[in-house]
């Protein structure tokens, strides 16, 4: 199956393009680690503050109500960015719009995450039950698998006019199914923890 690009079928991938040309405008991976680690922590502190939180029924109802806001505005913007990239496999939208939109949603799917992480501070989690456990690997998960799709999407970048390389196709596919996964995972969990 060939797969849909900004530029007509018969166009060329740039031979001459090395990873360190590509690159130049890419966020450096010290950043993007270092990013990672303060996530790590953020997402470590907060269950340490969990533990530590005794909010009243009203603070629960209201931070019950921002978390799903939180999740919301997060998974629905993931969802959006994974609906475009499935209509550029299936040639109905281009690659370009899909790095458009995935850049355009960037700012909500964090808000979204850290809303969740935020929020969940005030709504007891069991941190001695295995399925919180899992959870909080899940977002875990999800924190460094966006940094990585926010990686890829930079090396995308040079190719808005021509099919990318196999290895950054099935490295995006990856990204996609972790995202989706770990997203609908703690979802899934989230809804069974709240249930009496």
């Amino acid at each position: 199956m060939e797969l849909a690009s900004d530029a007509p079928p018969s166009a060329a991938a740039p031979s001459s393009r090395t990873d360190a040309e590509q690159a130049v405008h890419c966020t450096p991976a010290w950043q993007l680690a270092a990013i990672g680690v303060a996530g790590s922590a953020f997402i470590a502190g907060a269950c340490w503050t969990a533990g530590h939180v005794h909010a009243d029924a009203t603070l629960q109802t209201a931070a019950r109500f921002l978390h799903v806001v939180a999740l919301v505005v997060g998974l629905g913007s993931v969802l959006a960015v994974d609906w475009f990239a499935a209509l550029w496999l299936v040639g109905r939208r281009r690659l370009s719009d899909i790095l458009d939109t995935a850049c355009t949603l960037q700012v909500p799917i964090w808000l979204g995450l850290s809303g969740l992480v935020v929020t969940g501070l005030f709504l007891r989690p069991n941190l001695e039950s295995p399925l919180t456990l899992v959870k909080l690997g899940l977002v875990l998960t999800v924190t460094v698998n966006g940094l990585f799709a926010h990686w890829l999407g930079q090396r995308l970048a040079p190719y808005r006019g021509t099919t990318p390389p196999r290895r950054l196709l099935v490295q995006s596919g990856v990204a996609a199914t972790v995202s989706q996964t770990g997203w609908w995972g703690a979802t899934l969990i989230g809804f069974l923890n709240s249930q009496p």
